[in-house]
């Protein structure tokens, strides 16, 4: 059998830290950066760690590490 090509896109997206948890870029930083509070913008700077089931289908599904 062929090996499984890992998702492009969610290379790009997600990081998978040492502890097994998914990072991803926090949302709503594209544009419009005036009429959010500077707490969003403070907290959304470093991103996010997924929930836990969500990790574990992008690690399944996308990213191919089993």
């Amino acid at each position: 059998m062929p090996k499984l090509k890992t998702h492009s896109g969610s290379k790009k997206r997600f990081r998978v830290t040492a502890s097994g948890k998914v990072k991803a870029g926090a949302a709503g930083k594209r544009h419009g950066m005036r009429k959010r509070s500077q707490k969003m913008k403070r907290t959304a700077r470093q991103g996010i760690i997924l929930f836990k089931a969500d990790g574990e289908n992008i690690v399944k599904y996308f990213l191919n590490q089993h």
